[in-house]
């Protein structure tokens, strides 16, 4: 099987509500208050943040655009943007996730929606070559989750059916859409949750 991993919620922290009353506890009290601002801040990935995403524009014009849009000051923008490296920790259960697939012999890939200064800071900070045979970073292809096309550059790049794919993603419109592609997915909450359901799919002991 080809196991393909997202990476934000995923292998690596990303919750933007905690993320930004930790980065921004002056405009952000809990984690409650952001929700309301992670939508303002990220508009679930579409708008100027999507376009970032997919490596449409750089970090510095997202900056200007989401002080522009919402009226918040510049530099406090520019400091959630600068902050987002820090805020993708590593997550070691899915770490044990990957060896324990790995060691099962399967195939593993990524797909992730990633703009490119994040994709080289992770790839400079972890093993990801270790990990992976190959991935695709949204930044890098100018396309993004949940569009199709991603899905089929991804099986094109890697080499491989759509059918022999199982994704491991976090949003549901990205199972949809992998499911929509031909792929198997399911949906990740955490690594203790989709253990169980990859021994029942045969993938591991």
């Amino acid at each position: 099987m080809n196991i393909v991993f997202d990476f934000g919620g995923v292998l690596f922290r990303w919750h933007p509500p905690s993320f930004l009353a930790r980065v921004w506890p002056h405009r952000v009290a809990d984690e409650a208050a952001g929700k309301a601002v992670a939508g303002q801040f990220f508009q679930h990935y579409a708008g100027d943040w999507g376009a970032f995403d997919q490596g449409l524009i750089g970090a510095e014009e997202v900056t200007d655009r989401i002080a522009a849009r919402t009226g918040w000051p510049r530099t406090e923008v520019a400091q959630v943007v600068a902050a987002v490296p820090d805020e993708l920790a590593l997550l070691p259960d899915t770490v044990a996730l990957i060896e324990e697939l790995k060691a099962a012999g399967h195939r593993l890939f990524y797909l992730s929606n990633m703009p490119e200064p994040y994709a080289d800071h992770l790839e400079r900070s972890h093993p990801l070559r270790d990990w992976f045979e190959r991935g695709l970073f949204s930044g890098r292809v100018k396309q993004s989750k949940p569009g199709a096309e991603i899905y089929r550059l991804a099986t094109e790049q890697f080499g491989v059916p759509a059918e022999s794919c199982l994704f491991l993603d976090d949003h549901p419109a990205n199972i949809d859409a992998a499911h929509a592609a031909g792929w198997q997915a399911l949906h990740f909450t955490s690594a203790e949750a989709v253990r169980p359901r990859l021994r029942e799919l045969g993938l591991l002991l």
